[in-house]
């Protein structure tokens, strides 16, 4: 049977050059970093180079990369922090983010009585930048602004920069969840003024289990995971050199291939939307993922013109099928509410019938788009 992968917003196959990394040091640097003969020398010197290395890609210093398991502890760090340690009342987003920042945000929120506000949106779940303005203008409190960059279920595309200016003018906090563009964009932190950001190797071609949060130096963050003083104090436990030296690996590698990249699955992406709407009537898109301009070149979500009885087992039998995609955020996969995001984007009736995100990679090619769209033709 044919297999077709196109849900790279989950999680993305690793690159052979990340596993022979790995798999290298695995074998020959299996010291503790923190211990401090040879052995244990070699692998903090592994560490470190990765760290210096990671940060070159983002023009910060090496002190304001701290390794974290993945994107999701990195925002938890982050967040709780703002609040628990800075004094931070008052937390400005939207209600399509990540439930990584979702949930912290009301957790955070009942404990010690936060105020929390959220942007408007139009109707593709683009952020209001004119009504972001006048939250952040009328406040008092010490503010926490939270937008991801990338929308990880509608692939929409945050004004990162414009957000951080409009942030620094009004000097609130900024942070982004930036785990859907880390290793698709280029980022300079020295050019933009965000304070936090967070990234997941397992994004762009690396490891499960490891990524890392930019924070800004200075920022006056404390742990949330206690321990030892690894990670410069800001996140306790041993730290994973193998998965660290893959992420670095990975990382490096989706950024010396970029614009290659970039040019091959934007193309795959187009070729998509172009295939659907030639062979299925009445397919509409999500938010704003047929919009070049503002959304990512890797994911399109699609409400298919399906009966709801049909809807029903429609991944099911896609993957029966060989084919891998996603109803939205693989986290959330367990959740009987269906999509937060598009409830958000969607009317009552639009809700009721089936919507697939489709996400590509440089994996991907022409042919299975082709496959793809012909078996979704059957359940028409």
């Amino acid at each position: 049977m044919k297999k077709v992968y196109f849900d790279n917003a989950a999680t993305t196959q690793v690159r052979d050059e990340v596993i022979s990394r790995i798999s290298e040091v695995l074998k020959s640097d299996y010291g503790n970093p923190s211990s401090t003969h040879s052995i244990g020398r070699s692998a903090k010197s592994i560490l470190e180079n990765c760290r210096k290395k990671i940060a070159a890609h983002f023009n910060v210093s090496a002190a304001e990369i701290i390794f974290t398991s993945g994107g999701t502890e990195a925002d938890n760090l982050m967040i709780n922090s703002c609040v628990r340690d800075l004094n931070v009342t008052r937390i400005i987003t939207s209600k399509i983010e990540h439930h990584a920042v979702l949930h912290t945000i009301q957790s955070l929120e009942e404990k010690y009585n936060l105020q929390v506000e959220y942007v408007q949106l139009d109707e593709r779940g683009m952020v209001d930048y004119a009504h972001l303005e006048t939250l952040l203008k009328n406040s008092s409190k010490k503010t926490l602004a939270s937008f991801m960059h990338v929308n990880n279920e509608i692939g929409n595309k945050l004004d990162i920069a414009l957000v951080a200016d409009l942030c620094n003018q009004y000097n609130a906090l900024f942070h982004s969840d930036t785990v859907q563009s880390v290793g698709y964009y280029k980022l300079d932190f020295s050019e933009i003024p965000i304070d936090f950001a967070a990234a997941s190797a397992h994004k762009f071609h690396g490891p499960k289990g490891v990524g890392f949060a930019f924070i800004r130096k200075n920022s006056g963050l404390k742990p949330l995971i206690k321990g030892g003083e690894q990670e410069r104090g800001l996140r306790a436990g041993t730290e994973a050199v193998y998965a660290i030296a893959g992420l670095t690996k990975a990382l490096e590698i989706s950024y010396l291939n970029l614009e290659k990249e970039k040019v091959h699955i934007r193309a795959i992406k187009k070729y998509f939307i172009e295939k659907i709407q030639q062979e299925i009537s009445d397919i509409k898109f999500n938010g704003s993922c047929s919009d070049a301009a503002n959304s990512t070149y890797k994911i399109v979500n699609v409400l298919l013109p399906i009966s709801s009885e049909k809807a029903t087992m429609l991944l099911f039998q896609l993957d029966l099928k060989g084919i891998a995609c996603s109803k939205g955020s693989a986290c959330q996969s367990g959740s009987v509410g269906g999509s937060h995001v598009l409830a958000e984007v969607l009317s009552d009736k639009d809700l009721s019938k089936p919507s697939i995100r489709f996400s590509f990679s440089i994996y991907n090619t022409i042919e299975e788009v082709d496959y793809v769209i012909n078996i979704l033709k059957e359940f028409i």
